[in-house]
This record gives structure tokens, C-alpha cells and sequence, in this order.
């Protein structure tokens, strides 16, 4: 590059032009007699060949020094950079040929199945493997396509059972249809999981608060336990094919377990009913509520006066009781045993009171009660209905009122109900809605929308907070300090759940939730 500089009689301007930064030189003095114009070429020099004490050296350093630095920026990872949405053409081809769309009478499992089909990866892992993990799980080693027709859930177990393994830290995570189908069964997992603990302990413990009884869950089904229950099956070389499970920090140890434990129990959930799940629980796992560290902390016990029902009096349900229980066919409830196990037969006490006349009509009308029932005799009905009654009365039984001295004599058994139904109900819809969404989108979602606040809200529109029966002591505390109110209002909605899942069963909560309250009237921010 050339370098010009063009001196005049009058005055004296040297300019640069380089590749550095620019400056220019204009020292102006005066006119004196330097005789005719003339030009003087010269070529630049590279910097790192100047030396050390070179005035354009030195400006040049001194230009970078002053460049202002801005901070280095994560570059975002590849799968959130946006990418050009498809045409309508590839987008059809892309549905129709999803698994996700081939079974129309079960479409909660067919939401869960992997989002395009297997491919030689994916069965790669299924021949090496999976006859081990069946195995351990005590399930027929054929394949699941031999199990029957298309009508059959079990005939996809293959499939769920190998999502259920590929946890986020294995080598098959980074293909989408993978770690997509695998987060969403451990979504389901999860309240799988809690509500049919929170059904065996309400029915084997009859007289125990929800306190020890969340304690008696965490001491099973916590993280921290997760990794002994998966060795006493041998499944931690599925899990950490190359690594000492014993050997790891539990940082690096308990996600992958929490994650395909989870998932595992969504699989066996949507094939084969809560039954099975039950069995690997208990069976396979070898999980023992009675075991010295699965007790609760002793705390002081508030004397129970009162009556279980008949069936629990003397003595405590195994968990084959309660998996292989079928209520006949003249049952006054969807799940007799649960509603006998948080409603106290002692309920009867209040029937006919001021409660029972003055807001129990309003309730039932604003809930949609009593549903119209195809029973064989009419005497069904009427029981039924007087027992919808006293559950209700007892769902609207704050603490306050009766529980110091009679402890079941509140809704806190059918609130404990009502949280994991609630939880349940909205994650099975939330897939079903959203068939592309991976898990942890789901699970973010599902919070802000079963938020306390926004239960005990919805509760509040519809003008049911005013049948509340609390003590004469705290009745004006409760209804004039929403500090007070608004956790109570919560667990009244949630125990209303509790007893619609009871007597009538799981399409009354999703009514209840959809249509009565509907949760879904304020969508979350954008996850």
C-alpha cells in the first residue's frame, strides 16, 4: 500500500493510510519558501516488523489498549437456535408418519410414544439390552408385539421400556425423539408415583394425618433412596454401563436414577395399570413401609376417639390388597375404599344440620352434584347421594373446628387425595395437548398452572368460600385476613377433588377442573 504526502509552500500536512487505525499528523507552521511542489512515495511497513521505539508502533498499541472489550456471550446451544419453520408438505408427512398418532383408542399412551420411529440406533439397544431389563423386572422375555392386537396397551411396552432407560447423560440422549419420549414418561412418572403411595397409606394407615404419611412416601420414593431400590432389582447396569454406581458422587448418581426411575413407572403405568405398578414397587424394588427408616418422626399424637371403617378395623392392607382390590358391580363409588379411608363413618353424626340445609344445596348446584348414575335400584342412588353430601360437609370442615378433639373430623385426608388427582389429571392433559413438547417444558408448565394460589382463586369466583365452616374463635380472622383465608380456600378446592375422584373417579376431577373451574383460564408466561 502506498503512502502519499504532498508538500506545500503555504503549509505542511502529512496524512496516513493503513490498515491500522486511523490518525492523522497536521503540525502547521509557517509559510516559508520550500520551492516547487513535489511528492514523496514511501511504503508501509508491517507493525511487528517495526522497531520497538517507532512512533507508529507505539500509537498503534496504544489505539488497541483503548478498544473497549466487551464481554464474552454464551453462544446458545444448537437446539434452541431457531430454525426455519417446515412447509406444510413435510409438516403433514411429519404427523402422519408419528407414532404419536397411531392409537386412537388410547391416545394418553399414544402421546408418550417417541415422536418418529425407532431407528437402527434405537434397535441396536433394544436387542442388547432389553431382555436383561425384563428380566429384572420379571416380565416375559418375547417381545411386546406378541402380546395381542392394537386394542392391547402392552403391546407398545418395548418401545416405553426402552425410553425409560435412555436417561439425559446416556449416549442415545442426543437424538430428539429419544430425550423427548423419555422426559415426558418421567413427567408422567412422577405423579404416578405420589398418588398411588398416597392411596396405599391412606388406606393402610386410616387414623394418620397427612404429615407422617408424606414422611412415609419420602423415605421410599425420595431421591436420595432411588439408587438402593434400583440395585436390589440390578438395574444399575442398564442405567451406568460403564461405571460403578457405588463409586460415583451422588450429584453424578442420583439424576440419572430419579430420571429413568420415573420414567420406568410411566411405562409400566400406561401398558399395564396402577396394579403393576404396585407389584415392581413392592416386588421387584423390595420396598418395605414397615421398615425402621421408613417411619416417621414421633411427634405428639392427638387421641382418635373415633370409628374406622370395617374393612380397616384390626388390622393393616399389604399392598396386594389394595393393587388387587376390583369394587363390585354394585358399588356405591368409583373407589369404595378410598372414600371409607378419609371419610370417618362418624360423619353421619352431622347429617340434617344447619350445614346440611343452608349451603349443601348451593355447593351441589355450583359443582354440577348429584351426576346422573345408571344404577340397578334406586336405593344406590339415594346412598349415594347422602354419602356425596356428608363428604362434602367434610371437605368444607376446616381444622379449626372439630379436629383437637376428633382429628379426622376435617378435610386434610381428602386434601392430601385431592393434591395428587389434581397433579395427575393436569400432566396427563398437558400431553395429550402438547405432542411435541419435551418434559421439562410440561413440568414448568404444569406448576404455574396447579399454583396454590390460583386453585384457592378459582375456588373464590365461584362465591364458595362463604360455606367454609370454621371455629366461632377464628371465623372473623379467616374471612376478613386473606393471609389466612387464601391457604384455606386452597385446600378446600383441592379436598373437593379428593372426594370427586373417590365416588365417581377420575373423569369427574378432569370435569371439575375443566369445565367447573377451569384451570386452564390463565395461561402461564411464555416457558
Amino acid at each position: 500500500m502506498e503512502l502519499c504526502s504532498t508538500f506545500k509552500p503555504n503549509s505542511f500536512d502529512l496524512s496516513f493510510s493503513s490498515s491500522s487505525p486511523h490518525f492523522s499528523l497536521k503540525p502547521h507552521i509557517k509559510s516559508s519558501n520550500l520551492g516547487p511542489k513535489f511528492h514523496v512515495l514511501a511504503v508501509t511497513i508491517d507493525p511487528k516488523e517495526l522497531p520497538q521505539n517507532s512512533p507508529q508502533r507505539l500509537l498503534k498499541e496504544l489505539s488497541e489498549r483503548k478498544k473497549i472489550v466487551s464481554p464474552k456471550r454464551k453462544v446458545p446451544p444448537k437446539r434452541f437456535i431457531l430454525k426455519p419453520p417446515l412447509d406444510d408438505v413435510k409438516l403433514t408427512e411429519r404427523f402422519l408418519n408419528s407414532p404419536q398418532l397411531s392409537l386412537k383408542s388410547f391416545p394418553l399412551l399414544s402421546s408418550c410414544l417417541p415422536c418418529s420411529r425407532l431407528n437402527n440406533a434405537d434397535k441396536t439397544w433394544i436387542d442388547e439390552y432389553l431382555v436383561e431389563a425384563k428380566q429384572c423386572l420379571g416380565y416375559p422375555l418375547e417381545s411386546s408385539e406378541s402380546y395381542g392386537g392394537d386394542d392391547n396397551p402392552a403391546k407398545q411396552f418395548d418401545t416405553l421400556l426402552y425410553l425409560a432407560f435412555q436417561h439425559p447423560k446416556c449416549e442415545r440422549t442426543n437424538a430428539r425423539h429419544v430425550r423427548s419420549g423419555h422426559s415426558r414418561l418421567g413427567f408422567l412418572g412422577e405423579y404416578v408415583l405420589e398418588l398411588a403411595m398416597c392411596e396405599f397409606f391412606l388406606q393402610r394407615y386410616p387414623r394418620e394425618s397427612p404429615g407422617p404419611m408424606r414422611e412415609r412416601v419420602y423415605a421410599l420414593i425420595g431421591k436420595r433412596y432411588m439408587p438402593k431400590w434400583i440395585k436390589n432389582a440390578s438395574l444399575q447396569n442398564l442405567i451406568f454401563p460403564y461405571d460403578d454406581m457405588d463409586k460415583l458422587k451422588r450429584l453424578d448418581r442420583e439424576p440419572p436414577v430419579k430420571s429413568v426411575f420415573w420414567a420406568l413407572f410411566g411405562a409400566i403405568y400406561l401398558c399395564f395399570g396402577m396394579p403393576e405398578v404396585y407389584r415392581v414397587l413392592f416386588e421387584v424394588f423390595g420396598m418395605d413401609p414397615e421398615a425402621e427408616d421408613c417411619q416417621p418422626k414421633l411427634r405428639r399424637q392427638l387421641e382418635d376417639v373415633d370409628y374406622v371403617s370395617v374393612e380397616y378395623e384390626g388390622r393393616k392392607l399389604s399392598w396386594q390388597d389394595v393393587a388387587s382390590y376390583k369394587p363390585p358391580e354394585d358399588a356405591l363409588f368409583a373407589h369404595p375404599r378410598v372414600f371409607r379411608a378419609c371419610v370417618p363413618p362418624g360423619m353421619h353424626r352431622f347429617r340434617g344440620n344447619v350445614w346440611d340445609y343452608t349451603s349443601r344445596p348451593q355447593v351441589m348446584q355450583t359443582l354440577g352434584y348429584p351426576l346422573t348414575m345408571n344404577d340397578r335400584i334406586p336405593e344406590i342412588t339415594e346412598a349415594r347421594n347422602i354419602e356425596l353430601g356428608l363428604g362434602l360437609q367434610l371437605a368444607f370442615l376446616h381444622p379449626s373446628k372439630y379436629k383437637f378433639e376428633h382429628p379426622r373430623f376435617c378435610f386434610e385426608r381428602l386434601e392430601y387425595l385431592g393434591q395428587k388427582i389434581q397433579d395427575l389429571v393436569m400432566a396427563e392433559r398437558l400431553l395429550m395437548k402438547h405432542l411435541d413438547a419435551p418434559g421439562r417444558w410440561l413440568q414448568e408448565r404444569h406448576r404455574r398452572l396447579v399454583m396454590n394460589k390460583f386453585c384457592g382463586r378459582y375456588l373464590r369466583e365461584k362465591n364458595l368460600h362463604r360455606y367454609i365452616i370454621y371455629s366461632e374463635e377464628v371465623q372473623d380472622a379467616f374471612e376478613h385476613n386473606r393471609r389466612l383465608r387464601n391457604p384455606a380456600t386452597t385446600s378446600v378446592q383441592q379436598a373437593i377433588h379428593g372426594l370427586s375422584y373417590a365416588i365417581y373417579g377420575k373423569p369427574d376431577v378432569r370435569r371439575l377442573m375443566f369445565e367447573v373451574f377451569d384451570f386452564e383460564q390463565i395461561q402461564p408466561k411464555a416457558v
